[in-house]
């Protein structure tokens, strides 16, 4: 919008604005542009279609409406459909059916584990923007359930980490020279003791705050190998990547689509699986508040496609933002609907995120 003046409603007169919303309207509807002739019928007070052109070419001037192709029509540009939705877009509340079927679908997966509730969250938002569901979010920090070492050879561990939802975890550690079979098992067991049930973060914060007690109460050789426990629990996972989850592809991709849509839209979806710029997307949510708008090229990781996002953050129980959900679809979605199903969506998901405390 770097082009169009801040003040730009003010600009525009009550029939400039009239024109461009049933030009934006109409668009969003159909995703057909419109001529003058129809713009004059769809219009109250019997402007004729020349005065609905002057008007037009204004509004073309500014940059805010274009003729696709060789159309005589004109349809709204990305940035006319950027000012539509910061300064004309009006956004209802989710109606009750929506709200009920959104809680409903999510509270029936909530003994599940949390992937669960997510895909569901995720076919959900496809099926009610006929667009894309997505869902990324950053991958938690596993909480212990249970700690061992294994000894490989005569310089060699493995620490066996075992998360609360399953998760296992292989990391190798050198071992000091010398060290029995009697030190590993002790220092296995003293840093289980003190890492059981809390978060890999967590552990090694006790740890590090146990290390004048330890040298009182462990040997030499089984000091030095709960420093080396400490040192790989301080490594980072080996899957840290954010996880995606997207149902509903096939809303996006049809047979009728031009070879080029059709690629452009296939690289986004190997983008998305392959994670690229999906951090960057979580670290901008952890500053935004509320819903966030993505208009074709307006996004690195969308522009390709050319698509419109529409997406939230939600939080875990510590009132961290740990992921976006949200809808890809064409540019001319249901803004005024979407919006809304989006915000609720993940209001619901951190309700249910903060009752798995």
């Amino acid at each position: 919008m770097s082009k169009l003046p801040e003040d730009f409603l003010s600009v525009l007169n009550a029939r400039s604005q009239d024109i461009f919303r049933k030009i934006v309207e109409r668009y969003l509807d159909t995703g057909a542009p419109v001529g003058s002739r129809d713009l004059s019928r769809m219009l109250q007070g019997g402007l004729s279609p020349a005065s609905v052109r002057n008007v037009m070419a204004d509004l073309e001037d500014l940059g805010l409406i274009a003729a696709p192709h060789t159309s005589a029509g004109r349809a709204p540009t990305q940035d006319g459909l950027r000012f539509f939705v910061d300064a004309m877009l009006e956004v209802g509340a989710v109606n009750e059916i929506e709200r009920s079927q959104i809680a409903q679908s999510i509270q029936g997966q909530q003994r599940g584990q949390v992937e669960d509730v997510l895909t569901e969250a995720s076919q959900l938002l496809s099926g009610l923007s006929h667009g894309a569901g997505v869902v990324i979010t950053a991958k938690a920090d596993m909480v212990l359930r249970h700690l061992e070492f294994v000894r490989l050879d005569n310089h060699r561990a493995m620490a066996i980490l075992v998360g609360e939802d399953g998760q296992v975890e292989n990391r190798i550690l050198e071992t000091p020279p010398g060290l029995t079979a009697s030190a590993l098992t002790q220092a296995g067991n003293y840093i289980a003791h003190h890492v059981v049930g809390r978060t890999l973060a967590e552990a090694r914060k006790v740890l590090a705050a146990q290390r004048a007690q330890q040298r009182a109460e462990l040997d030499e050789l089984t000091q030095k190998l709960v420093d080396a426990g400490i040192a790989t629990l301080s490594q980072s996972s080996p899957s840290n990547a954010p996880t995606v989850i997207v149902r509903g592809r096939a809303n996006l991709i049809n047979d009728t689509m031009a070879s080029d849509e059709l690629l452009r839209m296939r690289q986004l979806f190997d983008e998305l699986e392959s994670k690229d710029g999906l951090l960057d997307l979580l670290g901008d949510a952890d500053k935004a508040q509320g819903v966030r708008i993505f208009i074709g090229s307006e996004n690195k990781l969308f522009s390709l496609s050319g698509s419109s996002v529409i997406l939230s953050p939600y939080k875990d129980a510590n009132d961290k933002v740990v992921g976006v959900l949200g809808v890809i679809g064409p540019t001319r979605l249901n803004y005024a609907r979407i919006v809304p199903v989006v915000d609720y969506t993940a209001h619901v998901i951190t309700a249910m995120m903060a009752r798995k405390r």
